[in-house]
């Protein structure tokens, strides 16, 4: 055996390396380590079931509107405008509810319908509105998640039911210039109420239904801060890490039974008026016909048209979905009363005799006292 320092340690090392440990002393190095090997895996374990709850839509219990990307000076600018389209939306869609239920003249079909469409339109935009008019001044910007939920069910309902009712207003032209003689008949009290606005209004509540039942059901487990002014379902999507695909379809197949027969239904009967109308000899006859359908284009044009600009926009431009969206939120709530009070002879004679009952009576006050 060489004696030499290389030699010896050559040797001390393969003896080590081929030595066994005793079985106690494997024991006491590996206990620890498994040990702490088991805890570390069973914290992991509990954080991931905890970041796995809090993925849950359920344990959501408020959501952020972000609303307008906007310089903090401009949020004074934008509740002033908030507040006065508001304050319009208001007066005009009251005043004109309350001139069409107070004016005798005015118990037709035609202003039934407009009558349930200043309804709506007071209704939907107050569901919206007033929330972010709050926000403006809010530091949180928050909703509760019922919140959120209501503000989705709300407004799904009621546009959809307006544009039902929109369908039922165009049909309602229709016969009232391609079939006048039969008008009273085919546009009785009982259709028009039973069958085409509680229609509208049964159709809006089964759409709002499973579009608010499918959006909530999906799991949000990004950001709870919702890149729009209310709750909205596209901006809703982006916080989900859900399959998308069932919901997709599902939407399209709602848009295209609710958009389509009601496109249809509109263009048919506008293509029948435009053929009847262009038959009538008298040029105030034919002037006569289209006052009383011009209003109603210009409403539907505004309202479609905002809705279809909205879902064709790809959804990497939110800030202009944001704006579509204050078309038919806001904007066509507030013209539509303007559209047909000035537009239509008969609401005007019946505000202008309300007025004067107003004025005369304050002119009586004034003299008694």
């Amino acid at each position: 055996m060489d004696n030499s320092p290389g030699a010896y340690t050559s040797v001390s090392i393969i003896d080590f390396m081929i030595t066994p440990l005793p079985v106690e002393s494997i024991a006491e190095e590996t206990k620890p380590r498994f040990h702490l090997f088991i805890l570390t895996c069973a914290s992991q374990q509990v954080s991931a079931m905890g970041d796995s709850r809090t993925d849950n839509h359920s344990e959501v219990t408020d959501f952020i509107l972000v609303g307008f990307r906007v310089r903090p000076e401009l949020h004074i600018l934008l509740f002033v405008i908030f507040l006065l389209v508001y304050a319009m939306i208001l007066l005009g869609n009251v005043g004109m509810m309350a001139i069409i239920v107070t004016d005798p003249r005015l118990n037709t079909p035609m202003y039934f319908f407009l009558g349930n469409l200043s309804f709506i339109d007071l209704f939907y935009s107050s569901v919206i509105a007033p929330k972010a008019m709050i926000n403006f001044w809010s530091e949180s910007k928050s909703i509760s998640f019922a919140g959120c939920v209501t503000q989705l069910f709300l407004f799904a309902l009621f546009i959809v039911a307006e544009g039902f009712l929109l369908a039922a207003m165009a049909y309602d032209r229709f016969i009232a210039i391609c079939n006048p003689l039969l008008y009273s008949v085919q546009m009785s009290a009982r259709l028009c109420t039973q069958l085409l606005v509680a229609g509208s209004y049964f159709c809006g509540c089964i759409s709002s239904v499973l579009q608010t039942s499918m959006t909530f059901t999906l799991s949000f487990c990004a950001s709870r801060a919702i890149d729009h002014f209310y709750c909205d379902d596209r901006p809703l999507q982006r916080l989900s890490c859900s399959d998308l695909y069932f919901h997709n379809m599902v939407t399209f197949f709602l848009c295209s039974i609710i958009i389509m027969p009601t496109i249809i239904v509109i263009i048919v009967s506008y293509m029948y008026i435009v053929s009847t109308v262009l038959k009538i000899r008298s040029t105030e006859g034919r002037k006569k016909a289209f006052s009383t359908c011009s209003s109603h284009l210009g409403v539907v044009s505004v309202l479609y048209g905002a809705v279809i600009f909205m879902y064709f926009i790809p959804d990497r431009f939110p800030e202009l979905s944001k704006v579509a969206s204050l078309c038919y939120t806001l904007v066509t709530p507030m013209l539509n009363p303007l559209i047909y009070s000035l537009r239509n002879k008969d609401v005007k004679d019946a505000l202008r005799k309300i007025l004067g009952k107003k004025i005369l009576l304050f002119n009586s006050i004034l003299t008694v006292t």
